[in-house]
């Protein structure tokens, strides 16, 4: 592989739905070049990762099942491609931990699609929270409620998915609650799983940290998203507006008293892979940051019981 070009050559694996939009993205922000595209059910495209990797690439965007995540991500960053991966990089502690050592060997940037982070909703709710303005933290409390459940069959596969509901939505909340509190890991970790062959309900107590997560609950709407954090001297939350996937409002909370922090609209969907692009942009490689995935991944397994 060359040095990185101003806008990097950038491949896509996989163009299902979740494929499109991130590559869509990147297409309008003209941060990247979008090279070349992978997928055997998509006209005109390439049939598999190998023939990606033979095209002269500086990246490679993953969008497939969970089961392959680790070993295309693994496979590209062998090659000196840097690797942007949806969520989970892996289904497990271990399989996360070894492409991110990949990553790490290899010198390549790794980003894994935790968009959540790059809502401003939820990036005003961490700054308030940093600041120390409510004081001592007492309780956190994140739900990430699907009125629906997927609609592919590997997902109520465990061998495919690496598990349900908690892997698919839970490592959001996981996720934010870490990068929020600016935590390493929690020392108490209890989970509880309802459904099978993979869970369609996982609730868990995470130190103070409460969260929640489902499949196919009746809402009345199409989801329930929402992080809170309550001190000794104010609380912060963020929730979905109308049940919106994407819409999102920040509030923070003085006794009975409430101030808008931020709301809607905030264009986020694009945002976390940009930004991915634009280090890859700059030349930036490996970073020590990669290893929050293993952090929420173990924190996972841990609910898991595994």
């Amino acid at each position: 592989m060359s040095a990185v070009a101003t806008r990097p050559r950038l491949g896509f694996l996989g163009a299902g739905w979740i494929g499109r939009q991130r590559l869509e993205a990147v297409a309008a922000s003209g941060v990247a070049e979008v090279a070349a595209v992978a997928d055997p059910a998509v006209e005109g495209a390439l049939g598999s990762l190998d023939e990606l990797l033979e095209q002269p690439l500086d990246g490679v965007v993953i969008a497939t099942p969970s089961a392959l995540h680790a070993e295309q991500a693994t496979a590209a960053l062998a090659r000196g491609l840097a690797v942007y991966c949806q969520k989970p990089l892996g289904r497990t502690a271990e399989e996360t931990r070894a492409v991110v050592e990949a990553a790490r060997a290899a010198d390549r940037l790794l980003g894994v699609d935790l968009c959540y982070r790059h809502v401003a909703s939820f990036r005003v709710a961490r700054d308030v929270v940093r600041s120390g303005e409510l004081g001592e933290l007492v309780a956190a409390e994140l739900v990430f409620h699907n009125a629906y459940g997927p609609d592919k069959a590997w997902f109520y596969d465990p061998a495919l998915s690496g598990g349900g509901c908690l892997v698919d939505l839970g490592i959001h909340l996981v996720d934010l609650a870490l990068w929020t509190l600016g935590r390493a890991g929690f020392e108490r970790v209890e989970g509880r799983l309802h459904g099978a062959p993979v869970e369609q309900w996982a609730s868990a107590q995470l130190d103070e940290v409460r969260i929640a997560c489902s499949w196919n609950l009746h809402a009345g709407q199409d989801a329930v998203i929402e992080a809170s954090f309550h001190g000794s001297d104010g609380g912060v939350a963020v929730r979905n507006v109308g049940g919106s996937f994407y819409d999102f409002r920040c509030e923070r909370f003085r006794g009975t008293a409430r101030e808008t922090l931020a709301e809607p609209p905030d264009d986020w969907g694009g945002r976390a892979i940009c930004d991915w692009a634009r280090r890859l942009a700059a030349g930036e490689r490996f970073s020590p940051a990669a290893d929050e995935y293993v952090r929420v991944a173990e924190t996972l397994d841990r609910i898991y019981g595994r």
